[in-house]
């Protein structure tokens, strides 16, 4: 192991917070897009700034953000000319000593340690001092320049990987679509059924909030940010008493092949209930029950997250578009429904294309595992 020396990275780098820009100005276009903690992860802004603001906060392609609310990241912008709002700011090398990339990969490691030992009561923060105190080991910069080329070739490699699954993650749409056609306009003229129909239950979970039902061990609880579409966040998951067998909560028990969507923010977003979910509990959300004789689970939930779909679902009889997805919505769409065989085939399909995405993401996971013990031993000395 190389020995080293460490500086304060204070001495090494300038870093801009953000400005206060005021929120009344924030508008879905106009000239810039908006950085907000939000938008760091993802690298682009949908939400512009309509006022008066100065050039220094003005950011550009590459530039490196972090984040300093919740959870302390680091990315670079990758959304063109855009502001730099509060509680975000922008950091880089302040002389040669420093190599923007060998920056890049160190921070993870080291905001990942700052937020670990930060007290919070609601969301953590993080201040611009404690930035500049973190401590980074600073070899000389040819080998600044060496390390940071292997991570950036490791990464590389992870990055094709989550581009591998970015696709595979639009193909049943793609299939449904080819299969089927568009829901709205159903070009291939299969019969229209109401979705109350197809359904051996439509109902809502427990719609108060349920506190007196949280636990740290159980029966798990489904809430509407568990709800992606196509899949089940396991994350943030919050447990029910196993011995609580109050009549709300059974009447929102959930059951294998079950379809849960969300009732508002992104309504109608639709996942099925695998079996390792079976028995927990929603709260907040719809849930449908198939009629397996009549239609598959794979067709139906793939139907409410597909745009028409959606449209479909969300639209009331006198044709304006629901922000709020219920029951009787949900029990009066007229669904196009395709001979059961075809809907099988879809399902043995969109299954193959699971196949390969869980292929993608264990690979994906022993790629991350392997770059971030390269990451450790990087800034150890011992590349």
């Amino acid at each position: 192991m190389k020995r080293w020396q460490t500086r304060r990275l204070g001495d090494l780098v300038e870093i801009l917070s953000g400005f206060a820009f005021d929120s009344a100005h924030f508008s879905d276009a106009g000239d810039l897009p908006i950085v907000r903690i939000r938008d760091v992860v993802p690298g682009y802004s949908s939400t512009f700034y309509l006022g008066e603001y100065e050039e220094k906060f003005v950011i550009q392609d590459g530039d490196l953000l972090i984040g300093m609310d919740g959870e302390f990241n680091r990315a670079k912008w990758q959304g063109g000319r855009a502001l730099l709002n509060q509680r975000v700011c922008h950091i880089e090398p302040s002389n040669r000593e420093l190599d923007s990339q060998y920056l890049f990969h160190f921070l993870p490691a080291a905001l990942k340690a700052i937020e670990d030992v930060t007290p919070f009561v609601t969301v953590k923060h993080l201040s611009v001092k404690t930035i500049r105190d973190i401590e980074i080991p600073l070899p000389p910069v040819a080998e600044q320049k060496r390390i940071a080329g292997i991570l950036d070739q490791a990464d590389a490699l992870r990055a094709l990987r989550r581009a591998a699954l970015a696709k595979l993650d639009t193909l049943p749409q793609a299939i449904f679509a080819d299969m089927f056609g568009d829901p709205v306009t159903n070009p291939k003229g299969w019969p229209r059924v109401r979705c109350a129909d197809l359904c051996d239950r439509l109902t809502v979970g427990i719609v108060v909030k349920p506190a007196s039902y949280y636990a740290e061990h159980g029966v798990p609880i489904l809430r509407s940010l568990n709800v992606g579409p196509g899949f089940i966040r396991l994350d943030e998951l919050v447990y029910a008493d196993p011995e609580d067998n109050s009549p709300a909560l059974l009447k929102a028990q959930l059951k294998t092949c079950d379809i849960v969507l969300v009732r508002s923010g992104q309504p109608g977003t639709a996942a099925i209930i695998p079996q390792s979910l079976s028995g927990a509990f929603a709260v907040d959300i719809l849930i449908a029950t198939p009629r397996l004789n009549l239609v598959q689970p794979a067709f139906l939930c793939q139907f409410f997250n597909s745009a028409g779909g959606r449209r479909l679902v969300l639209s009331e009889q006198r044709g304006q578009v629901q922000k709020h997805l219920n029951v009787g919505s949900l029990n009066e769409a007229q669904i196009p429904l395709p001979p059961l065989a075809l809907q099988e085939e879809f399902a043995r399909r969109v299954a193959a294309v699971e196949q390969l995405r869980s292929a993608h993401r264990d690979a994906l996971t022993k790629l991350d595992e392997l770059f971030a013990a390269l990451q450790h031993r990087a800034f150890r000395g011992e590349l």
